[in-house]
């Protein structure tokens, strides 16, 4: 029992550092998406994460005989990934961070559909009740405390497009349990990642001989590299880590801690810090994942 419980809480400790890492991508994405097209930059960040990841596997002597079996498995895997961030940088296109980090507070409920529907994982009450409590804190985060601007959201091309990623992604976290057939979270990482780039380079053959990479801005490639290292290659190993050992809706329930650290992002790069009635939010979060750590 205890080898168990040490197992879930290295796979919470791992979605922490997860929803901490992947904040990053929402208040960098929205500096870039304008400047390049998804597809091309999405296919250099898979090859770059995926080499990251796989020299890290061959240091480590990760891969052995067989991990290479079924291979359509990493494909369907890659698809998810693939979608998921080419949408992400065409929603930011129009929508902003908190707009977008509102829309990936819908995960956790998503993932747990799916996580019932393939792995028939049952969402108990009070789980049901720390995703609720979750999302209002969320919510809360994201608008700042402010009713009216809550009143007013409406959602548009931006939002909507990124839902559909939210989707992709939700569906991929079950889908890394059902798959897994004793690969490393650094190998199958590696597979995902390759896979993602192979389909992204065929897909958007045109827009990546199309940009003029010389010519691209510097937040470009800062962005670029920290997708790659960190909200990339450091998160697929964290979410595989975490999907092996969690519940596909305890797995996502972290996506709530997101839109907090979208803030303290948002503060580093000059966006004036919240009130403090914002921190009622950042409370509920708090419950909510204390809810879902208590076995």
């Amino acid at each position: 029992m205890s080898g168990q419980v040490s197992a879930a809480a290295r796979g919470h400790l791992a979605m922490l550092a997860f929803s901490a890492l992947i904040a990053g991508s929402f208040s960098l994405g929205s500096l870039t998406a304008n400047l390049i097209s998804p597809v091309a930059f999405s296919a250099l960040r898979f090859l770059m994460a995926a080499g990251f990841v796989g020299a890290a596997a061959l240091v480590m002597g990760a891969f052995r005989r067989g991990d290479g079996r079924a291979p359509w498995r990493y494909g369907l895997l890659g698809l998810c990934l693939a979608a998921y961030f080419v949408l992400m940088f065409e929603g930011l296109k129009t929508a902003p961070p908190v707009a977008t980090a509102a829309v990936f507070t819908l995960t956790p409920i998503l993932a747990a559909g799916f996580g019932w529907l393939l792995l028939r994982q049952i969402t108990t009450a009070r789980i049901a009740a720390a995703l609720a409590i979750g999302g209002a804190g969320a919510v809360w985060v994201i608008f700042r405390a402010d009713l009216a601007a809550l009143m007013r959201f409406e959602v548009g091309r931006g939002e909507v497009v990124y839902f559909w990623g939210c989707v992709a992604h939700a569906l991929y976290t079950p889908l890394v349990r059902k798959l897994n057939r004793g690969e490393s979270p650094l190998v199958f990482s590696f597979g995902v990642l390759i896979t993602g780039f192979v389909m992204l380079t065929v897909w958007g053959w045109g827009d990546i001989v199309a940009t003029d990479w010389a010519a691209l801005p510097g937040i470009v490639w800062i962005t670029l590299l920290y997708t790659a290292l960190f909200a990339s290659a450091v998160t697929f190993v964290l979410l595989q880590y975490a999907a092996l050992r969690l519940p596909a809706s305890k797995v996502m329930a972290y996506t709530y801690l997101t839109p907090s650290w979208v803030i303290l992002w948002e503060v580093a790069l000059g966006k004036p810090l919240p009130g403090a009635l914002v921190l009622v939010g950042v409370a509920a979060t708090m419950v909510a994942l204390g809810m879902l750590v208590r076995e």
